[in-house]
């Protein structure tokens, strides 16, 4: 694999200090909060281009659904879903491609993507012989069957130490610019997902800055029925996640996450600027 496109401008873009925010652009038809939404070439531009407006730093373009239990689908239908957008996108905007294929990840970064947001923690090799950037999330087990049941003795240090892992080999592939994400949601229990948030410091000094995703997930639509006082004991919709997954997003950027993957980019754009005023504004 030869680098065909110049990814440097993209990830100098990003070396800016956050809170950063990341739009999610899925053109799937069922992910688990928009599916179907964006499914069309001129859908998923005008909505890239509406989050681009709304202040996005990075547009994350997906064609697979990761979301539990769902289906794989074959190579050729991924990249028939994402090559086009991103190569109509192309130039106009920083863009990682959310994948679990090395030759989806290859085809992207040579149409105009700059980062491989990868799942799996296992396409470094790709990222790397393109000089692009790499994104390497934890995982237990594979979207179809990792909510099964999840286990660990202790989830921030065996977080902490894949993520360590995941830092050593992307170093040795040559990845130009590398983030970590525990991945929250992926082979997680509710109470896992909540001690990763609580301490997300620990894993802000593996060393490679932090993204984190949380945006309308489960445990968001739990906090919000609490916080209801809902006695039907399951989450609120996905539509009415907003409040708590702008939250959710503060909470990450206070404790070290440098960008945070969001649906509602306009929300949490505003909510970033805000974080900024108040922890650097002075007052006589």
């Amino acid at each position: 694999m030869t680098a065909a496109f110049d990814h440097s401008g993209g990830l100098r873009a990003l070396e800016r200090p956050g809170p950063l925010v990341m739009g999610i652009l899925n053109t799937t038809p069922d992910s688990f909060s928009d599916g179907g939404r964006w499914g069309t070439l001129d859908r998923a531009v005008a909505h890239a281009e509406q989050m681009i407006a709304d202040g996005a730093h990075i547009i994350d373009i997906g064609g697979e659904s990761s979301r539990p239990g769902a289906e794989a689908i074959s190579q050729d239908e991924e990249m028939r879903r994402v090559i086009p957008v991103i190569e109509r996108l192309a130039g106009r905007c920083v863009m990682s491609i959310d994948t679990a294929k090395a030759d989806v990840a290859d085809a992207a970064l040579r149409a105009g993507a700059h980062v491989v947001n990868d799942i799996t923690a296992s396409l470094e090799e790709v990222a790397g012989s393109h000089g692009a950037g790499w994104m390497a999330m934890h995982m237990q087990g594979e979207p179809r069957t990792m909510q099964a049941n999840p286990t660990y003795d202790d989830v921030v240090a065996e977080i902490a130490a894949s993520l360590t892992e995941y830092t050593a080999r992307g170093s040795a592939a040559g990845v130009a610019r590398m983030w970590l994400d525990p991945g929250i949601g992926f082979g997680k229990s509710t109470n896992h997902n909540l001690n990763l948030l609580r301490d997300l410091k620990k894993l802000a000094n593996v060393g490679p800055e932090l993204v984190v995703g949380v945006s309308r997930k489960r445990i968001i639509g739990q906090i919000h029925a609490l916080s209801d006082h809902s006695d039907s004991g399951e989450p609120v919709g996905v539509d009415d996640r907003l409040e708590g997954s702008v939250l959710a997003a503060v909470w990450s950027w206070r404790l070290g996450a440098h960008i945070v993957r969001v649906h509602d980019v306009r929300a949490s754009v505003a909510a970033a600027r805000l974080l900024s005023l108040y922890t650097t504004a002075r007052f006589s």
